[in-house]
């Protein structure tokens, strides 16, 4: 039937209703009978399409009140199907307004709480309750301290449904997000500890994923900088037993009495072993804790090293109080500029960057993870101090090996901290050198005057290959994600280059594909020819929407097409790569240059191998600075003439005449 947009919606409903000889017009609806079924109102009515199929159904009114019967049903089966209803309609705004409307939620609350669900009950229960709180009818404000309790507990259990996991997360997380209250009651809670054992469950680790973890090893060690900025008192009595107690530790002896022996005997004794500890303040080593950063955080691992690991911690200090002055390693001194340095690695106190996806599956593994991290590296720096031979001289020598060792360590992301300790027993101090020798030598081959030229030579032909993959990605298209408030998004839109590249096919899915779209399939088109611009980041449209610049990580993932003079076809792509590809793609198309990380990384991965096969065949010969000369010409010799056909004699008697 053609439906007229003017008429009003429920005048056409009548006349179907009629049609049809159904009484009681105002108890029906019409869904769109798609994978939605989402409910048409004078809203959304103008978003329907020509040739769209629409289900005469119950009204959202009539619906949500069978629904709010059916779950309280006492046949078990009865009350899953119609959870799984509830689950389904829910994320239809216009049930969730006359469900919430019928105090739905504080049926589902309840039903929560009393704790009788399990399974599949409380799995589609805790799913129609997110749905109907996404829509935002409902403020979070209104739940019970029971509630967050039981949501709690189904993240603390160790072995939980991993359907009710991810709800109970969702819940916990809008709390947060949306209350500053219960922000407060959910930590108390859920600790990181309860939280940590489930990051170890999801393979593989999305972008998403990755930054979440980023962000949260970032607010973890910046736990530490209140310790790091914090100067020791050197008259702080408490302060000083800490240092009293590593002495204690180190050589097994008690903190004598104020009235045994003399003051300046035992001011001296203690000078003695403060010097065998590595402080450089031998009378008050509290002073060497004022220097911040490290500060007071400098000796909190010392003191863990001493108490966790006393073996390795007595070992270190009574070797080097053993050794020669000059080639003993100070320990005090060591600890305090390492933990400076690991500070400084880990870059502990600064901000997290949004668009940063680096975190280090190490640190998950232990609840003391940097100060684990101090034990081992402060082993590390004492082995290669013994294997430079170092005096004190060397000292900053020495550090800058051991930061050298620690990073390219982390560099290989280890998942554990032993494996990350058996990283580091392949980089000794012998072969950190040869490492360097290595780089030094591709370094310097690479940049001789004739291989810049041959480099500057292969770049075009490299640009074109990474633009002709870029252009055969594009024909091979992308499924993006509607733009949407909500924090669901369920609708797809299919994009993709013809063949000949001169037009771009575009139209809207009803699921996510599993293959490539065919062009007939799609239903719009944009020629390529009628692309004026390719926009990025905030400067969207789509972006300056209110509300979306809250969401940083959509940000950097928006693109936008301007055609015409002030249309716009509007990206968000799925990750990272896929907007360099089509942001590389589009700028290709358009004849300007490609500027993503993606083709800035591609460029130097094609490059460099392109570079080692055309110089495979000069291995270990040494390439010139200049162009060599050609040699001299030979100097021209006169041949004698031949003698004469008449006689035996010489020509004139002169073989050169």
């Amino acid at each position: 039937m053609e439906i007229d947009q003017k008429k009003p919606l429920s005048a056409i409903i009548k006349e179907v209703c009629e049609g049809w000889s159904l009484g009681n017009h105002e108890n029906f609806a019409l869904q769109i009978a798609d994978s939605t079924n989402f409910y048409i109102t004078e809203k959304n009515r103008n978003d329907i399409k020509n040739g769209s199929i629409l289900r005469l159904t119950t009204s959202p009114y009539q619906t949500a009140l069978q629904l709010h019967e059916r779950i309280q049903s006492s046949s078990m089966d009865a009350k899953l199907e119609a959870l799984k209803d509830l689950a389904n309609a829910s994320r239809d705004i216009t049930f969730a307004q006359e469900f919430i409307n019928l105090d739905g939620i504080s049926l589902l609350t309840q039903m929560v709480e009393s704790g009788t669900d399990f399974g599949d009950l409380l799995s589609f229960t805790l799913t129609a309750f997110v749905e109907l709180m996404d829509h935002g009818i409902v403020s979070w404000d209104t739940f019970s301290v029971a509630f967050i309790k039981k949501i709690a507990s189904y993240v603390n259990k160790s072995a939980m449904d991993t359907a009710v996991l991810q709800r109970s997360l969702a819940i916990l997380e809008s709390m947060v997000l949306n209350s500053q209250d219960l922000y407060h009651k959910v930590a108390q809670e859920i600790t990181i500890g309860q939280l940590i054992p489930h990051l170890q469950g999801p393979t593989p680790i999305n972008d998403e994923m990755a930054h979440q973890l980023y962000v949260l090893q970032v607010l973890t060690f910046n736990l530490l900088e209140d310790r790091m900025m914090t100067k020791m008192d050197p008259q702080d009595q408490a302060q000083r037993d800490i240092i009293f107690e590593l002495r204690r530790i180190a050589f097994d002896v008690e903190c004598e009495p104020n009235n045994s022996g003399s003051i300046e005997k035992r001011k001296s004794m203690y000078t003695r072993d403060y010097k065998k500890l590595g402080f450089i303040n031998h009378v008050n080593p509290a002073v060497d804790f004022t220097q911040i950063p490290p500060g007071m955080l400098a000796l909190d691992n010392m003191l863990y090293f001493a108490r966790h690991h006393q073996d390795a911690y007595i070992r270190i200090v009574l070797e080097n109080s053993s050794r020669e002055d000059k080639h003993e390693c100070p320990f005090g001194r060591s600890s305090i500029e390492l933990t400076k340095m690991l500070c400084e690695i880990l870059k502990v106190g600064e901000l997290r960057n949004e668009n940063c996806h680096d975190f280090h599956p190490m640190f998950f593994t232990h609840d003391r993870s940097f100060e684990e991290f101090f034990c081992i590296c402060i082993q590390l720096l004492n082995k290669t101090w013994k294997e430079m031979r170092a005096t004190s001289e060397d000292f900053n020598k020495v550090m800058q090996v051991v930061r050298e060792q620690i990073m390219r360590a982390l560099t290989l992301k280890p998942n554990s901290l032993d494996q990350f300790k058996s990283r580091l027993q392949n980089l000794s101090y012998t072969e950190i050198l040869k490492i360097r020798q290595s780089e030094r030598m591709n370094q310097e081959d690479f940049q001789s005057r004739p291989i810049l030229e041959l480099r500057e030579k292969i770049q075009p032909e490299i640009m074109e290959l990474i633009k002709q993959q870029r252009l055969n990605r594009l024909c091979e298209g992308t499924c993006f994600r509607k733009i949407s408030s909500r924090r669901r998004q369920d609708k797809f839109w299919y994009c993709r280059l013809s063949p000949n590249h001169k037009v771009l096919h575009y139209g809207d899915l009803e699921e996510s594909p599993q293959g490539e779209v065919p062009h007939d399939s799609l239903q719009d088109k944009l020629p390529v020819a009628d692309i004026k611009a390719v926009i990025t980041g905030k400067d969207c449209p789509h972006m300056k929407e209110k509300g979306a610049l809250k969401q940083n990580k959509v940000l950097e993932l928006a693109f936008s097409v301007l055609y015409e003079s002030d249309e716009y076809l509007n990206f968000i792509a799925p990750d990272k790569h896929e907007y360099c590809v089509w942001t590389d793609g589009l700028n290709a198309l358009l004849g300007k240059e490609m500027t993503s990380d993606y083709t800035k990384s591609d460029m130097d991965t094609l490059l460099s191998m392109e570079m080692k096969l055309r110089l495979l065949d000069l291995e270990n010969i040494q390439i010139p600075e200049t162009i060599p000369l050609p040699p001299a010409p030979r100097p021209r010799q006169l041949q004698p003439k031949p003698p004469c056909t008449y006689c035996t004699h010489w020509t004139n008697q002169s073989p050169f005449l």
